[in-house]
């Protein structure tokens, strides 16, 4: 469970857990999320031994609520005294090796406090437990109010992360079907297709009468012509007999004289022989439409002269043209399933923008309060050093927010579906000068240096101009951040007939196989130490490949091991004469 749902919403809520053990004085705090029955714990604040011991654990959903059970209510939070707690507490949780301390306020290694966390419905989404006071002793009523304070916020992240991963679920399925709606093509409608077949068949197999159904799924409705002239008890009968027939591989005749075949009972049979009549017929043929295992419909095809059998060959064409309609009828089902799924990750997607956006600009808001009150604090005369510590470390943490908020917010405009695509004519060189001017100053701090290559001729792309700066200076800004002080970074254009390539190389650490299948993910970081030691949103390299795809280029990675890394960016080539028309 250490992956489930998206990074950013982990860290969100390891954040929140950090906070949580800093600020009330506490060394264990975990955030657990309820899926199915057991407890899974997502975020370890702690040692390294706890975060080892705790982090991905699965716990039974019931040991929980059995505390709960026994627990005294402390607003949010829920306290259950060591002797209370259940004798084997140890087999789904983590009990600390510690000394109790005297007094009747002292913390006991089996004293339990935790924070259910709820959802709008009421369900409970997980638990914040908290352990370790760094008193030793149970949490006074100031301490209580803060954790009232971070246990709203914590269940405030929790559902955000849950909902994050149902719709990362929702869209990481809905993108799945898109692949196959790209080799849809446009058919007739299955009335149509199915009207089409009328004449031929009628004509072919010398019918006076023409019955063809499919049957109704969740998704559609029964379609045929003629409506059944039968009742519904008539029709469950004719299509039990058709199943039967498809799993026969074989076609039933209805005639009086007629004994039917082994898998039709007597009953069905004279059920059957009444819809015959009904339709004014005296013979009919029952040809099962079928696909893999499922039966899909069925023609019935009536004779009005009862002299005039069903041959064997007729029989065996109509089992054939019954297979070449059913293929048909699976080709329209599946592109009206299609187009249903294209419309679903079109909402999903619509939605995902409006999520993004909505949260972002909910986060920016009080992020600037923040950040604003922070800087006045700063100005504060005679603040106590370890204040002033922890006045660095939130400003520190807000504008790491503020970085993920600005990302969110780029990535919400540019998935927009309902967005247009900006772009012009441009020379690629020019941009390229402003983004390693606004490089060149961290390159310099770190005594790196920039080395371009354009070619003398003009390379000219349609794309909006701020989308490529911000391509190029996040692909510069990368390199310089992972390149080791005292090294190099190349950046080279290419022109070819219809492409022009952009290539950023660096001298830096490297990124793993298994990372560079993952690296345009969003929210995906490095499993390098290295490179996680570096800040970062895990969303520029997101950021970069829609812009670039949207434009209608492509960009991609090459990359060894602790020798560096190129991403080349190629974009469609723009005509001199397409510069002036625009």
């Amino acid at each position: 469970m250490t992956s489930w749902s998206d990074a950013g919403s982990r860290e969100a809520l390891s954040l929140v857990a950090a906070s949580v053990a800093e600020m009330v004085g506490f060394e264990i705090a975990i955030i657990s999320v309820v899926r199915g029955d057991r407890m899974h714990s997502v975020a370890v604040e702690g040692s390294h031994e706890i975060r080892t011991a705790m982090l991905g654990v699965a716990t039974p959903l019931r040991a929980a609520t059995a505390e709960l059970e026994r627990a005294d209510d402390w607003g949010r939070f829920r306290f259950v005294p060591h002797e209370r707690t259940a004798s084997d507490l140890h087999t789904v949780g983590w009990v600390p090796d510690m000394d109790p301390v005297e007094g009747e306020d002292a913390w006991h290694p089996l004293d339990l406090l935790v924070a259910p966390l709820y959802g709008e419905d009421g369900a409970m989404l997980g638990l914040l437990s908290i352990d370790l006071p760094l008193t030793r002793r149970r949490p006074d009523p100031t301490q209580r109010h803060l954790l009232e304070r971070y246990a709203a916020q914590a269940e405030r992240t929790l559902r955000m992360a849950v909902e994050r991963d149902e719709l990362g679920e929702r869209i990481r399925l809905a993108e799945a079907a898109r692949g196959v709606v790209r080799f849809a093509s446009a058919q007739d409608d299955l009335e149509r297709v199915l009207d089409d077949c009328r004449a031929p068949l009628l004509e072919g197999f010398r019918a006076d009468y023409l019955g063809i159904r499919t049957y109704a799924t969740s998704e559609l409705a029964a379609v045929g012509s003629p409506p059944p002239p039968v009742s519904e008890a008539l029709m469950d009968n004719i299509r039990d007999i058709a199943r039967r027939a498809w799993d026969a591989q074989g076609v039933v005749v209805a005639a009086d004289h007629l004994r039917p075949p082994g898998f039709v009972s007597e009953e069905q049979n004279a059920a059957m022989l009444l819809a015959v009549h009904d339709t004014g017929m005296a013979t009919s043929m029952l040809v099962p439409l079928g696909s893999g295992t499922e039966c899909l419909g069925h023609i019935a095809l009536g004779r009005v002269d009862p002299s005039l059998p069903w041959s064997p060959d007729e029989r065996a064409s109509a089992f054939d043209v019954a297979r070449d309609i059913a293929q048909a009828v699976v080709r329209s089902r599946n592109l009206a399933h299609e187009q249903r799924l294209v419309e679903q990750l079109r909402d999903l997607a619509t939605y995902k923008a409006q999520v993004l956006s909505t949260v972002s600009h909910e986060l920016k808001n009080p992020l600037g309060a923040i950040l604003g009150h922070l800087e006045l604090l700063e100005g504060v005369g005679g603040m106590p050093t370890d204040a002033r510590r922890s006045v660095a470390a939130l400003e520190r943490a807000a504008l790491r927010m503020r970085r993920v908020v600005d990302d969110l917010l780029a990535l919400a405009e540019i998935e927009d579906p309902e967005a247009d695509v900006p772009g012009e004519v441009l020379d690629v060189r020019a941009v390229i000068d402003e983004a390693v001017q606004l490089t060149r100053e961290g390159a310099e701090n770190r005594d790196l240096h920039i080395d371009v290559v354009v070619p003398h001729e003009e390379a000219l792309v349609s794309f909006d101009a701020d989308d490529l700066d911000r391509v190029l200076t996040n692909l510069l800004s990368n390199a310089v951040k992972y390149t080791h002080a005292g090294g190099s970074v190349a950046l080279t254009v290419t022109v070819h007939d219809e492409e022009v390539e952009i290539a950023v190389a660096d001298e830096g650490i490297g990124i793993s196989e298994a990372d560079q299948e993952r690296l345009f993910t969003e929210f995906f970081r490095s499993t390098n130490p290295q490179a996680v030691a570096r800040p970062g949103t895990g969303l520029g390299l997101t950021i970069c490949k829609r812009i670039v795809e949207r434009h209608g280029g492509r960009i991609g990675v090459q990359s060894t091991l602790g020798e560096g890394s190129t991403f080349r960016v190629s974009l469609p080539r723009a005509s001199r004469d397409a510069r002036v028309a625009s």
